[in-house]
């Protein structure tokens, strides 16, 4: 299930990708020599990037979760309270990232609708 999440995450970050490149460009025309960024041209932040740590960290916890959640069930581990929190945890950080997700494509439509 996990699995599946991240690769509906993967497609969205792909469009997203995609979306910021077509407004790279279109910033691009509109102001060549403007540093929208103000950090030195070596030295860009990526959003991709960062999504992508999230995507890993939130799926970490997931397996984290789960390897907990397996331990109990298996009778290797008697730390129920600890796997339901983590289990809580890795949900809510999964949540968590849904609304970031869904914020930054509300975003990216709103700056698609705006006039040129």
């Amino acid at each position: 299930m996990a699995n599946e999440f991240a690769g509906l995450i993967k497609a969205d970050l792909a469009a997203l990708n995609n979306a910021a490149a077509e407004l790279a460009q279109h910033a691009s025309a509109i102001a060549p020599a403007a540093n929208f960024t103000g950090q030195p041209p070596g030295n860009h932040f990526s959003f991709a990037q960062s999504m992508q740590d999230a995507i890993a960290g939130v799926n970490a916890q997931d397996v984290d979760a789960g390897q907990k959640m397996a331990d109990v069930d298996a009778g290797r581990s008697d730390d129920l309270v600890g796997a339901m929190l983590a289990s809580q945890e890795a949900s809510l950080s999964f949540q968590m990232l849904m609304q970031v997700r869904n914020k930054v494509m509300g975003a990216v439509d709103e700056l698609i609708k705006l006039p040129l």
